[in-house]
């Protein structure tokens, strides 16, 4: 089940693409038949069609995970699985370019930075987990002399998991890397706007010799297919990225069917906080980072800057300069940084926060209007003179656009910081060291970071405080979502051994 489709790219030209369920190793129709269109963003034309999964494909894609999971996977040596996914990392970055040029052409980021930034994570995410498949470890605890007690650290099951459109490579590999290393077996579910990337990272895993069952993949809409998942009687453990709404209705449905285990990593509205003896131009760098990167459409993206008095109108003046020079355009083109938008809805959901902007009285220092007649392109946009009140200002807007206020005091700042109901991120410019910790101390997000924006690495936990979420993605932290803790305890003595 594949249609070949022409890229831009001299290095991939044409290619096939799978447009099938990707269920128990194979790419499979739909129980229905039914199928929706995939928007190329750019264009807003139909790249092509693939197959749309219901509740009864969620039924079999479940049935063949806990399948594998009771049989051979089970019995699956934890070097085995490590080396599996070592073997899987080492094909995303044989098929770097097929990779990132489908991630360009499905969800409009760069291909550069597809190629640079996204294929490299996931390849480097998948490595480090094949890494740790050997070394999740229990130990001895002794309570007395007449008794032996073990802990065990086993998979939880089948996991089903349900990734956003923004990151449709990286998200996978997040979700899949932790629970395979683990022991687990997967159905992942894709952003409808963004399914053929990860179809693609889905011969992939035929190619790296997983056995059937153990990961599969379906595409569809949230209201059935990812309701469908949520609420499943075999499903021990589902995870979640993407907005709060949507997070709490899969907390509801994990509760109101087998109470499975849940981690959600939801929005943000992060704070990017510019102190004065900050060296202004990194700063503007990666104040503009923060936001710009992947189109503004980033949970952790820094959307609320606060630069101190004394360099504010230096800072705003610059940083409007560097902003408005931003490439936005093309994602093939060489020197593009920022492409279109997802999708419609998102392009008019943007829009929509740009114009309550300007009615509530924030001012237009850049940007604001639509680029072009055809794309979901959307200049890069820069509100100032913002209250704290202001729609623009506490809720996430996922998209590139930012508000910018000064502040004259540490205790200030950090107050307003941290005045917004997520916690997900937020960054400190400082060239004062004590500044740097005594703030990043303070402010209540899941990562601070300092002098840097969107570093985000598969070695550090990622994950929010207060609504931005629930247990963390990536390093150590994320195995303990994936494995349940066993207690052993043995009584000895003549009775049981004589």
């Amino acid at each position: 089940m594949t249609v070949s489709i022409k890229l831009k790219t001299p290095q991939t030209g044409e290619y096939e693409q799978p447009t099938g369920l990707f269920i128990n190793n194979e790419f499979v129709k739909s129980v229905d038949g039914k199928t929706f269109d995939v928007i190329n963003p750019s264009t807003e034309e139909v790249i092509c069609a693939v197959q749309e999964a219901s509740e009864k494909d969620v039924d079999l894609a479940v049935a063949a995970a806990r399948k594998a999971f009771n049989g051979p996977w089970r019995k699956e040596t934890p070097e085995n699985r490590g080396k599996l996914l070592v073997k899987l990392a080492e094909l995303f970055e044989k098929n770097a370019d097929l990779l990132a040029a489908v991630e360009a052409l499905d969800n409009g980021k760069a291909f550069n930075m597809a190629k640079n930034v996204d294929v490299p994570g996931c390849a480097g995410c998948l490595r480090y987990y094949g890494g740790w498949a050997d070394k999740i470890e229990g130990k001895v605890v002794d309570t007395s002399p007449d008794t032996f007690n073990y802990i065990r650290k086993e998979p939880i099951g089948v996991c089903a998991q349900i990734i956003p459109w923004n990151f449709p490579l990286l998200m996978w590999a997040w979700k899949i890397g932790p629970a395979i290393a683990a022991g687990n077996c997967v159905v992942l579910k894709t952003a409808e706007q963004t399914p053929l990337s990860a179809y693609i990272a889905c011969t992939l895993i035929q190619q790296a010799g997983f056995p059937p069952g153990v990961i599969n993949v379906i595409a569809g809409f949230g209201k059935i297919a990812g309701a469908a998942l949520s609420s499943h009687m075999d499903v021990d453990k589902i995870a979640f990225t993407g907005s709060t709404v949507v997070g709490r209705q899969i907390m509801k449905a994990a509760a109101g069917s087998n109470l499975k285990k849940v981690t959600l990593e939801l929005g943000g509205k992060s704070p990017n906080i510019v102190f004065a003896d900050a060296d202004i131009e990194e700063a503007i760098n990666w104040v503009n980072f923060g936001i710009y990167f992947n189109h503004g459409q980033c949970c952790c993206a820094g959307s609320r800057i606060y630069v101190e008095e004394p360099i504010y109108d230096e800072f705003i003046k610059r940083f409007r300069e560097r902003a408005a020079s931003n490439a936005v355009g093309d994602p093939f083109a060489h020197d593009t940084f920022q492409g279109p938008q997802v999708s419609q809805l998102q392009f008019d959901r943007i829009m929509g926060f740009i114009e309550e902007g300007k009615k509530e009285g924030a001012t237009v220092e850049t940007g604001g209007n639509r680029i072009g007649t055809k794309g979901y392109f959307i200049e890069p946009t820069i509100f100032s003179n913002v209250t704290e009140d202001m729609k623009i200002q506490q809720e996430e807007i996922f998209g590139p656009v930012c508000t910018i206020s000064k502040f004259k005091h540490k205790a200030d700042v950090i107050k307003i910081g941290n005045n917004t109901t997520y916690g997900l991120a937020a960054a400190v410019h400082t060239t004062n060291l004590n500044t740097a910790i005594e703030v990043a101390n303070a402010l209540r997000a899941g990562t601070v970071w300092v002098n840097t924006y969107n570093t985000i690495h598969w070695q550090l936990p990622f994950g929010g405080y207060k609504e931005s979420g629930i247990g963390r993605e990536l390093g150590e932290a994320a195995l303990e979502n994936y494995v349940q803790t066993k207690t052993v305890s043995i009584r000895l003595g003549d009775v049981l051994f004589g």
